[in-house]
């Protein structure tokens, strides 16, 4: 099959699409993270944050009968889980990668045993709710850049008004300006009178807020159902996303973006004949994360005391 048979406009519109879809769980967890890294945490926990927050999406909404409830029930589980989360790294100053794994372990347990506890372990996956998609006057006709940008889901531009809150507060503003000078340097901070302790609280509880609520997004906004392996490995890939969005919330939009179109390719493809195997088109995200994390794209300079722990003297 020749190559302008593949990429006709159909095709790339509906590509580039499903990569914006998919862009905006993965956008939503990694501003939250770059939150916590430029605090100076690594917020490993936010894999199994995005799963707490995937189900108390759906139950929340299961119940209700309602989305919004379960975003911010979604919001809340994000909140509740990651002050337990920022209580072990500030305070017990527990190894960060350490807890962030085994936490994502306890939850992957729990989150499976609310699930079944509540739905019943013989019972089918009942459908629930999803947030409308909302196609903005005028600018959704526009071809191509219409039904891409402009015909998404409602919290897909709820998402987009987050992170571009949260470049502006990080950058804009003096409580942005001491939560990266914890970042670089919390005894200097702290000698100019910023409670580093606290600032590195809100930077974790910001981290699960986000990871919180991209489990909401790919609940309420993707498939309309729960299931236990739901994230794979999403969290992991914010994780690149920050690094390569260069802790910065704007940036992130386009590493976001990259991630969602390579995540998007399989499922485009599989309207076309194609003679490549499909577990090479679906490894392309976390292939990516590799390359990234790995730092063969370049060095970059992440916060100065990142995972290094604040100790009162």
């Amino acid at each position: 099959m020749a190559i302008e048979e593949i990429f006709t406009l159909s095709f790339v519109v509906a590509w580039l699409a499903g990569a914006v879809r998919l862009a905006g769980p993965l956008l939503l967890a990694a501003v939250g993270e770059i939150y916590a890294e430029r605090s100076g945490v690594l917020n490993v926990g936010i894999e199994g944050t995005i799963l707490l927050g995937a189900l108390a999406a759906y139950l929340a909404t299961y119940v209700c009968g309602d989305p919004w409830p379960g975003v911010l029930a979604a919001l809340g589980a994000g909140l509740i889980a990651n002050l337990f989360l920022a209580w072990m790294y500030v305070t017990v100053m527990a190894s960060q990668v350490v807890v962030g794994i085994i936490f994502n372990l306890f939850a992957m347990g729990l989150a499976s045993y609310v699930y079944r506890a509540t739905m019943g372990s013989g019972s089918m996956t009942a459908g629930i709710a999803m947030l409308p998609n909302v196609s903005i006057p005028v600018l959704s006709d526009i071809p191509v850049l219409g039904p891409v940008l402009f015909s998404q889901s409602a919290m897909l531009y709820l998402t987009l008004a987050i992170v571009l809150a949260g470049g502006w507060l990080l950058f804009r503003t003096r409580f942005g300006l001491n939560l990266r000078a914890v970042g670089e340097n919390p005894k200097a901070a702290a000698a100019a009178g910023i409670r580093v302790r606290r600032i590195r609280y809100i930077g974790t509880m910001a981290s699960g807020a986000g990871a919180g609520m991209a489990g909401a997004f790919m609940v309420l906004s993707q498939i309309g159902i729960f299931r236990d392996n739901i994230v794979q490995g999403h969290g992991f890939i914010a994780l690149a996303i920050v690094i390569l969005g260069r802790w910065n919330p704007v940036l992130a939009i386009f590493a976001a973006f990259g991630f969602g179109a390579a995540d998007a390719l399989p499922l485009s493809l599989q309207m076309l004949d194609l003679d490549v195997p499909p577990q090479l088109l679906l490894a392309l995200p976390y292939l990516m994360t590799i390359v990234v994390i790995s730092g063969l794209l370049g060095r970059v300079s992440q916060p100065a005391a990142l995972m290094v722990p604040f100790r009162d003297e």
